[in-house]
């Protein structure tokens, strides 16, 4: 965060992570530095940063993983991308199941603004930035990006009409960039170690990155594993999650298309 702050512009890490290819990791795979670049540079403020850790979707729990782990990597993800933007205020907005991760959260966002990483002039630079953690009222609609915004403006959850982009008129109309946790985690491993690094981590030329694979169910081994994108489904559930747990081995499946089997 020091290096980022002492030696690099805003726009410098937008560019960085557009040339890094990372597609948002909530599932729409929108790509991050395309999204923030949209927030021109005389867009009014206040400006905002969201992390949507809702993650209401069934079977999905790779966020709370991420968080209850490395909860800094978390923090870290979102400073950056808030000077990228020039935001002086940040959200997690958070399932309300999801209270143990909330506290955490809470606890060492405190511990960050004690060592100065956090609040006004962030390691006596010129840069003020707060993160506060909104516990949500709990509904699957609030994954929507414009639901949640209206969730933490404390309206009725519903997704606003589109356009404008949220990038425009987000929260209380102001630009404002929503990024899942799984996606701001990846931000301070771009910075330090570069795009052309990323990329190379894929397994295919179209994508960039790892991806957080979540398996649940009839598995001998659920969990969370960190694998390259483009791995294939059957690598993950046969593989790393040592295959059905009755002893089934799943079938392979042909396109009628023609192409490739997907697993």
């Amino acid at each position: 965060m020091a290096s980022v702050i002492q030696s690099r512009k805003p726009s410098e890490i937008r560019n960085i992570l557009r040339d890094a290819g990372l597609q948002g990791r909530g599932g729409a795979a929108f790509p991050m530095g395309i999204k923030i670049s949209n927030i021109s540079e005389d867009a009014p403020f206040p400006r905002y940063l969201v992390c949507n850790a809702d993650e209401m979707e069934p079977g999905t729990f790779k966020d709370r993983v991420i968080i209850l782990t490395s909860p800094h990597q978390l923090i870290e993800g979102m400073l950056i991308s808030a000077y990228a933007i020039k935001a002086e205020q940040a959200f997690i907005f958070i399932r309300p199941e999801y209270e143990d991760a909330a506290q955490i959260l809470e606890r060492e966002i405190a511990l960050a603004k004690t060592e100065g990483l956090l609040g006004k002039r962030i390691l006596g630079s010129d840069f003020c930035c707060e993160i506060s953690v909104h516990r949500s009222g709990g509904r699957y609609i609030c994954g929507d990006s414009t639901a949640l915004l209206n969730a933490l403006e404390g309206k009725r959850p519903n997704p606003r009409k589109k356009p404008p982009r949220t990038t425009e008129k987000g929260l209380w109309q102001k630009p404002t960039v929503v990024q899942n946790v799984e996606t701001l985690c990846n931000v301070s491993h771009i910075i330090k170690n570069g795009a052309t690094w990323f990329k190379s981590l894929s397994l295919t030329p179209e994508g960039a990155g790892t991806k957080v694979y979540a398996v649940s169910g009839m598995v001998n081994k659920p969990g969370c594993y960190e694998l390259p994108m483009g791995v294939r489904l059957s690598e993950i559930i046969e593989v790393h999650a040592g295959g059905d747990a009755s002893g089934i081995r799943i079938q392979n499946l042909s396109s009628p298309e023609g192409h490739p089997p997907f697993f």
